[in-house]
């Protein structure tokens, strides 16, 4: 992972903000991930797919480890963006049935 030596606190805070809009971009490309794989599956409980959200979360965990960042906080974050996802995707799976 390749981090630029900042001079400043100016120069440290543009580059946090291009990190955030990089981390923003690749929510939404996930999300809209999200929102295709609705249209294969045949019910809400196979929506909700418990068993892949773990497997998603236990990676993760084992992500920021590698990368000295606290599991944590990763667990923290992926729980709360899954379960806003996994509404969209009811949402996304409720209205691709109803046509």
């Amino acid at each position: 992972m390749e981090i630029k030596k900042c001079t400043t606190l100016d120069e440290a805070r543009t580059e946090i903000d291009k990190v955030d809009e990089e981390i923003v971009k690749l929510i939404a490309k996930r999300n809209n991930y999200i929102k295709r794989i609705a249209h294969f599956k045949t019910s809400v409980d196979e929506v909700k797919a418990e068993d892949r959200i773990s497997d998603v979360i236990s990676r993760v965990r084992e992500q920021a480890i590698a990368l000295d960042l606290s599991p944590n906080l990763i667990n923290d974050l992926y729980v709360r963006m899954i379960d806003a996802m996994v509404e969209s995707e009811i949402a996304e799976f409720n209205n691709a049935k109803s046509f």
